[in-house]
């Protein structure tokens, strides 16, 4: 990698700590300046704007937390454990997120709602790939005879992400795991009664 990419993605990656903790208003250049050691001057050079630094570090947070899915997934056989990884993943919210600060897309959904055009469109990808992701892994159990016919990929993909983001945002808050402790134990008794086929 070139000094120039290094420099880059050196920025992005201290930056987007800084933007998935105060969010874009709450940063200032000065921050990035602060938290990068490196000059206005060197970070114009690559970048154009902050806002360009907030999508690239955006795209950077969410990536980080993607990978961590993709990991706890692939560790999983059945339909119903790949749904209960994502969760595993944000078990420890409070003292061990999965990236600095919680969940990206729901920090940034919630600041850039009504402010931020370009970032709340990239949270709004981010949950559909949330959602599609996990929608196919529900087919992919209905195929497979673990899930009942009669699921509905897509209500039950809104209902798990929906348990997800509220633990987290509960679990923050609070400053107490016990939110996510609680959603996961509902989700997987929900799977187990409901959505499991009986033998």
């Amino acid at each position: 990698m070139k000094k120039g990419d290094r420099t880059r993605e050196h920025i992005i990656m201290k930056s987007a700590a800084i933007f998935n903790q105060r969010g874009f208003a709450g940063t200032s250049l000065n921050d990035i300046i602060a938290d990068t050691g490196i000059k206005k001057g060197g970070i114009y050079r690559h970048f154009s704007s902050k806002d360009e630094i907030a999508l690239e570090s955006y795209n950077y947070a969410a990536g980080m937390v993607s990978s961590k899915f993709f990991e706890a997934i692939e560790q999983e056989q059945s339909a119903s454990g790949r749904l209960i990884a994502f969760f595993r993943v944000y078990e420890n919210v409070v003292d061990n997120p999965p990236f600095i600060g919680g969940c990206p897309m729901q920090n940034t959904a919630v600041e850039s709602d009504d402010t931020h055009t370009m970032l709340r469109d990239r949270a709004r990808q981010g949950l559909h790939t949330s959602l599609e992701l996990m929608s196919s892994i529900i087919r992919d159990g209905i195929h497979a005879g673990e899930f009942k016919e009669d699921v509905d990929p897509d209500a039950l993909a809104s209902f798990a992400f929906s348990l997800l983001e509220g633990g987290i945002l509960l679990s923050k808050l609070d400053r107490d795991n016990k939110h996510m402790q609680m959603n996961i134990a509902t989700f997987s008794s929900y799977l187990q009664q409901c959505c499991l086929k009986s033998s």
